[in-house]
C-alpha cells in the first residue's frame, strides 16, 4: 500500500480501531472549498482493510448535520467498541457555544452513527477538542482531550455519559518536555492514549521550543497509570511541511501501526491534509524510536 492512504479525497486526524479481523481507519474530511480561509470540515469517514494493502471506499459515517445542536468543526474523532456497540466521539462546535464533545451510537463500525443529542463534555471554552477513548482491564474507560491542557473525564460503561469532574493534567516539563505551546511545554493537542504490555502510552502532536510559527511534530509520554504521572518519551516523528499533524497507533495481525497525516496530495496545504500510515517495531522497553515519513506499508500475507 502506497501512502496517502486516500488519493480521492483530502483526509485527517487518522483513528485506527481494530475490531475481529479488521482495522477500521476514522478520519475526517477537508473539503475542497474553503470557507473564511479556515478548517472546513463538516464530516467524518471510515476505511476499512483486512490486510494493509487493500482498502475500501470512503465510508460516510457521520455528519455535522446529523448533530442537531452543533454548528461546524467536525474535527479528529476516535471510535471505541464496547458490548456490541461503537461509540464515535467527534470534537464540534455548539451553536452559540464552544468546542464540546458529541458521541454517535451505532450498531456497526461502519455507522451510520446517531447522535446521543447533547454534548457529552461542554465546558464552554475551546479547550476540549481531540477525544481519545481507553477501556482499561478493569473496565474503566476514560476519555483524555485537550488543547492547550490535556484534561480526562471517566466514562460510565454505558460510554455516553462519565461520573465525577473534569480532570486537568498537571502540564509539566517532566511529562511533556519543555516547548512553546501555551502551557510552556510541548503538549500541543491530537492525543492517542492507550496500554501495551503495561506501559500506558499517551502520543500527541506537539511544539518544540523555537521562535516563530513552527509545524507539529508527534511525540509521546508514558505513565504507570491510567491517570499518570506522565513522563516525557521522546518525538516519534519530526515536523513536516503540514501545519498540524496527528497520530493514532495500534496493532494489527501481529504488527504495530502508526498513522499520522501530511499535505502531500496534490493541491495540499495546511487545510488540506492526507492520512498516511507506517510500520513500526517497540524497542524491548516499550520506547518508541523517531520513525521518518513512510512510503506506506506491506500487504499482511495471511
Amino acid at each position: 500500500m502506497v501512502n496517502p492512504i486516500c488519493t480521492t479525497m483530502y483526509t485527517a486526524d487518522p483513528a485506527p480501531m481494530v475490531s475481529g479481523d479488521t482495522l477500521y481507519l476514522y478520519t475526517t474530511h477537508d473539503e475542497n472549498e474553503l470557507i473564511n480561509n479556515f478548517y472546513t470540515m463538516n464530516d467524518w469517514y471510515c476505511f476499512t482493510t483486512k490486510d494493509m494493502e487493500t482498502w475500501s471506499d470512503p465510508i460516510k459515517v457521520f455528519d455535522i448535520k446529523d448533530i442537531a445542536w452543533a454548528e461546524d468543526r467536525a474535527w479528529a474523532p476516535q471510535c471505541c467498541e464496547r458490548n456490541g456497540k461503537f461509540y464515535l466521539y467527534c470534537p464540534v462546535h455548539k451553536r452559540n457555544g464552544g468546542v464540546c464533545i458529541a458521541v454517535g451510537v451505532s450498531d456497526s463500525p461502519t455507522g451510520p452513527f446517531k447522535d446521543i443529542g447533547h454534548p457529552l463534555v461542554d465546558e464552554g471554552d475551546w479547550n476540549d477538542i481531540d477525544p481519545t477513548v481507553f477501556i482499561d482491564d478493569d473496565g474503566q474507560a476514560y476519555l483524555y482531550f485537550g488543547n492547550p491542557e490535556l484534561r480526562y473525564v471517566k466514562l460510565n460503561e454505558d460510554m455516553i455519559s462519565y461520573s465525577g469532574n473534569v480532570e486537568r493534567i498537571p502540564m509539566t516539563e517532566e511529562a511533556f518536555a519543555k516547548g512553546s505551546h501555551n502551557t510552556g511545554t510541548s503538549y500541543g493537542e491530537g492525543p492517542w492514549f492507550y496500554k501495551r504490555n503495561g506501559i500506558y502510552y499517551m502520543v500527541f502532536a506537539g511544539f518544540a521550543v523555537g521562535e516563530g510559527q513552527q509545524n507539529e511534530h508527534l511525540a509521546y509520554s508514558t505513565s504507570t497509570g491510567p491517570t499518570g504521572p506522565w513522563k516525557y518519551g521522546g518525538v516519534i516523528m519530526e515536523a513536516g511541511s503540514c501545519f498540524t499533524n496527528h497520530p493514532g497507533l495500534c496493532d494489527f495481525k501481529g504488527h504495530s501501526y502508526f498513522f499520522y497525516h501530511t499535505d502531500q496530495l496534490p493541491g495540499g496545504s495546511l487545510f488540506h491534509r492526507s492520512v498516511c500510515v507506517t510500520e513500526f517495531k517497540y524497542n524491548e522497553d516499550g520506547s518508541i524510536s523517531t520513525m521518518p515519513y513512510a512510503d506506506g506499508v506491506k500487504k499482511i500475507e495471511d
